[in-house]
C-alpha cells in the first residue's frame, strides 16, 4: 500500500516550500491584500526560479504525441 506513496513526499516537499515562502511574503506586510499576494508570489518566483537556474529542482515535463488520424475513405 505504501509503494503507491510516491508522489506525496514532492507534494509535502511543495506545501512546506510554499508554506515558509507564504510566512515570508506575509512578514513583509502591507495593508493592501493586493500587495500582501503580490509580494508573495514575489518571493516564490525568486526562489523558485533560483532552484530551477541552479539546477535543485527539474522541470521535466513530458509529452505524448497525439495519435495521426487515418485519411478518410473516399467511394469510388
Amino acid at each position: 500500500m505504501l509503494e503507491n506513496l510516491g508522489w506525496l513526499q514532492p507534494v509535502l516537499i511543495a506545501a512546506a516550500v510554499v508554506f515558509v515562502l507564504d510566512l515570508i511574503g506575509n512578514m513583509i506586510s502591507f495593508s493592501n491584500r493586493i500587495m500582501n499576494a503580490l509580494t508573495t508570489a514575489l518571493v516564490f518566483a525568486v526562489l523558485f526560479g533560483t532552484l530551477i537556474h541552479l539546477g535543485l529542482v527539474k522541470m521535466d515535463v513530458k509529452t505524448i504525441p497525439a495519435p495521426v488520424a487515418a485519411p478518410a475513405a473516399t467511394a469510388p
